[in-house]
């Protein structure tokens, strides 16, 4: 990979100097197209939302790798578990009618439940709050199965932790969600939700969870074979009782036209929103996730999204009234939906990057981008009698929106807030810490992290020669 295309997929998005939205059009066209590149992506579709308004809409790259058929505007791609956020509109819309309550309890709407989820709620389904049993995870349920089939199988299973305790994601969750929709509307789940939700443009939206079903336009999912080298087309076939968590395809037209709908308040009103986004309160209170939605809130601007099967992502920013969708068929290294979603709002208005997530995306796209790089120590060097820890944020970007780097470690208890382990601004986008080597001992190995904002723990390069070999890859530092 050419260092020109690898600098060009961090192009400072603050000095571009946007004054047009055809600039910005030039530069997030520009960012995806690099990230195609460098990861391989056979085909892709993005859009944006911004004012009720399409302002853009951009296809890249193949349907299969078996032809040459382009991604279009005919194009389905399957979103897999963002699936969930129109499983999310559907129930919420039977809330707001007053035929389902966030209160009840599953047997108000369902027979046949076992005893021991008698307590489970509607709202503990939505925030994966049940502790039900996750059907996913038992090989012996049929691909075929009924859902009272997969609940009499689970039946015989304990639940995994006190229901409203925990966020645990879980599928069988949505399953039930799809059973109380049928319940209460007496319709299949798949024509309620294309009937309410895709009135104009059903054609371009399908429901199945068999990966190997031939669908015209549908395009396949693919996955990188490391050991050989090249993609394989997934083979997973989960029934129609996935449909409600994880069997929408959709064409990028259709999607955006949903989002408009959505911040339209043409699905759900205001208020209703307003449910569907609120955190659920968790007994472990140090969880944060709302009704079916992940939140994400940076600069003080809120936003909520979710994703699927690695290869799709939804983000919506209510107050900024603008939406982004990533859809692709396949990745060689890591999935690049979440750094998009950044990365794009960022180009958008620079108020929404998070300058953490580009770190980790500069991070993770490195090891693809220059694969030969020398091993060396990383993260601190040692002058005369003073240790200087030392953290490089990715040249050419702006650092206007990192509040502060710090150092935790071993050393510190591995507390990011520590104040005397916050770091220093030396200019060149390089953040400093000086400490007297009295404060370690010799021969001791310490195990270090650098912290962004407080709670970011930023990823350690894969050229770093001094890791632990630990699942959490902390620095080391030693003295001799």
């Amino acid at each position: 990979m050419k260092q020109s295309i690898f600098v060009a997929l961090f192009l400072n998005i603050y000095q571009l100097g946007f004054s047009q939205n055809a600039e910005q059009t030039k530069a997030i066209d520009a960012y995806i197209k690099n990230v195609i590149q460098i990861n391989e992506i056979p085909g892709m579709a993005v859009g944006i939302v911004k004012d009720n308004t399409i302002v853009f809409q951009k296809y890249y790259g193949r349907e299969t790798l078996e032809n040459d058929k382009k991604v279009d505007a005919n194009t389905m791609f399957r979103i897999y578990s963002t699936t969930k956020l129109m499983s999310n509109v559907a129930i919420f819309k039977l809330i707001e009618e007053g035929k389902v309550s966030l209160e009840d309890k599953i047997t108000r709407h369902l027979e046949h439940i076992p005893k021991q989820w008698q307590n489970v709620q509607v709202k503990n389904l939505l925030s994966h709050s049940s502790g039900l049993p996750d059907w996913v995870i038992f090989e012996d349920i049929p691909v075929n199965a009924t859902n009272q089939q997969v609940i009499d199988r689970l039946s015989k299973e304990k639940m995994d932790f006190e229901t409203g305790r925990e966020y645990r994601y879980n599928q069988t969750n949505y399953l039930l969600i799809a059973m109380i929709i049928e319940k209460v509307t007496g319709q299949k789940l798949e024509d309620y939700i294309l009937k309410n939700q895709f009135p104009d443009t059903q054609n371009q939206v399908v429901f199945s969870s068999n990966s190997i079903e031939k669908i015209p336009n549908r395009v396949v999912k693919y996955i990188y074979n490391k050991n050989i080298h090249k993609y394989d087309q997934s083979t997973f076939v989960e029934g129609r009782k996935a449909h409600v968590a994880n069997g929408l395809a959709v064409t990028l037209p259709a999607f955006l036209q949903w989002s408009i709908h959505l911040s339209k308040n043409d699905f759900l009103k205001p208020a209703t929103e307003k449910m569907m986004w609120t955190p659920f309160e968790y007994k472990n209170k140090g969880i944060t996730f709302a009704h079916g939605w992940d939140i994400n809130n940076f600069n003080h601007i809120k936003s909520f999204y979710f994703s699927g099967g690695n290869v799709s992502g939804y983000r919506i920013f209510p107050d900024s009234k603008m939406a982004i969708i990533v859809m692709y068929n396949g990745y060689k290294a890591f999935p690049v939906y979440y750094p998009m979603l950044n990365h794009i709002a960022g180009i958008m208005d620079k108020r929404l990057l998070d300058p953490y997530m580009l770190a980790e995306e500069y991070t993770l796209s490195e090891p693809i981008a220059h694969p030969n790089h020398t091993k060396e120590t990383y993260g601190y060097r040692l002058e005369n009698d003073h240790v200087i820890f030392s953290y490089q944020y990715p040249e050419n970007q702006s650092t206007e929106l990192i509040r502060n780097v710090s150092v935790a470690g071993s050393f510190n208890d591995w507390k990011p807030e520590s104040k005397n382990y916050q770091m220093i601004s030396k200019g060149k986008n390089t953040f400093e810490l000086a400490l007297p080597k009295s404060q370690f001992e010799k021969g001791k190995t310490y195990g270090f992290k650098f912290v962004m904002n407080d709670n970011g723990w930023l990823s350690v390069p894969y050229y770093a020669a001094n890791v632990d070999g630990t699942q959490d890859n902390n620095i080391t530092l030693k003295i001799n």
